[in-house]
């Protein structure tokens, strides 16, 4: 009598080392990215947190290119910030889209924006 072989298949193994490897590529790749996102924002909250930053447009710059020097954040710069005042309190805040090569000619292009009242 025949027993029944158990485990996993050489093409199995191949498959699922092949779907870990992209998941993992993609990881490494986007995962910097997603990090500078939320520094930008915990940049911002900062900011609306400090009253001192929040008389002027130029104050808000200032305090967003030094926060962007402390977190080394190249992604926007203070130019980049649409600083409006919505009752009474200043609201900051940005969108820019970053593409990330991935492997050849594929690339993911991925699109942030946020504000200082999320």
């Amino acid at each position: 009598m025949k027993k029944r072989q158990m485990g996993v298949s050489l093409s199995g193994l191949l498959m699922t080392l092949a779907v870990v490897v992209f998941i993992a590529l993609l990881g490494m790749k986007v995962g910097p990215e997603y990090i500078e996102f939320l520094l930008i924002k915990k940049a911002l909250k900062t900011i609306s947190n400090d009253p001192d930053a929040k008389n002027s447009v130029a104050d808000v710059r200032k305090a967003f290119d030094r926060q962007a020097d402390i977190d080394n954040i190249s992604a926007i710069k203070a130019e980049d910030l649409d600083v409006s005042k919505e009752s009474g309190d200043v609201v900051v805040s940005f969108a820019y889209e970053r593409r990330v090569p991935l492997f050849a000619n594929v690339s993911l292009l991925l699109d942030f924006q946020g504000s200082s009242q999320e």
